[in-house]
């Protein structure tokens, strides 16, 4: 369905719709974990899609600082980004994009999301909405709607790109349309949105009406 109407604007989540950071990320969050005692396994699947002082917030763990402790954890995630990889072709998708008619809006610090896109080897957007441009982080809207705002355009005319289930919660009550990449997904998604589980082969059509996402 998302093929089939043109958008004013395309947002991207980062991490699983750009980038694979999955590896980094958890070997930082699990050694972390591992300090706190937590059960990692169960602990581990929390942390996508959110902010990390959000994460942390939820633990309510006594004596932490959730403030301290992100800001660790994302010095940490800059320290150590081995592993972090584009989607493939994501960056070609991007590159065919108009620079102002897009924005990718992250849950990640804006250093931290600078260090992971270099990593990957995808440039730096002319829009990049990050963890510290929004008081209430995903689920929240706050962040798709400021990206819209930046870009001259209503959020409900935006398409957007998510992975996880706080993304796509977020897009949803932006009120714009969502498409759900499962690049990085072990297991399927139950989702009433469009799926893309590769960008290969995927396309954009651009004028003066807007974007529209084309295969082939």
């Amino acid at each position: 369905m998302f093929t089939a109407r043109r958008f004013s604007a395309f947002l991207f989540d980062m991490d699983g719709t750009l980038l694979n950071s999955i590896v980094a990320a958890e070997r930082v969050w699990t050694a972390w974990a591992q300090r706190q005692g937590l059960d990692v396994a169960t602990f581990l699947p929390t942390i996508h899609g959110v902010r990390s002082v959000d994460t942390i917030r939820r633990l309510n763990l006594p004596g932490l600082d959730p403030v301290l402790e992100a800001q660790a954890i994302s010095q940490a995630e800059i320290d150590d980004v081995e592993g972090v990889i584009e989607v493939p072709y994501a960056a070609r998708l991007l590159a065919s994009l108009p620079p102002e008619r897009w924005a990718i809006v992250t849950s990640a610090p804006r250093a931290l999301a600078e260090a992971r896109l270099k990593a990957a080897g995808v440039a730096l957007p002319a829009n990049l909405i990050t963890a510290e441009d929004v008081t209430q982080g995903k689920p929240a809207p706050d962040c798709f709607l400021l990206a819209a705002k930046r870009l001259g355009v209503d959020a409900t005319d935006c398409l957007i790109f998510e992975d996880a289930p706080a993304g796509i919660a977020a897009a949803e009550a932006a009120g714009a349309s969502v498409v759900v990449i499962t690049a990085t997904h072990e297991h399927e998604m139950n989702t009433p949105h469009g799926t893309l589980a590769s960008y290969e082969g995927i396309g954009v059509d651009v004028n003066a009406e807007g974007l529209r996402l084309v295969r082939g």
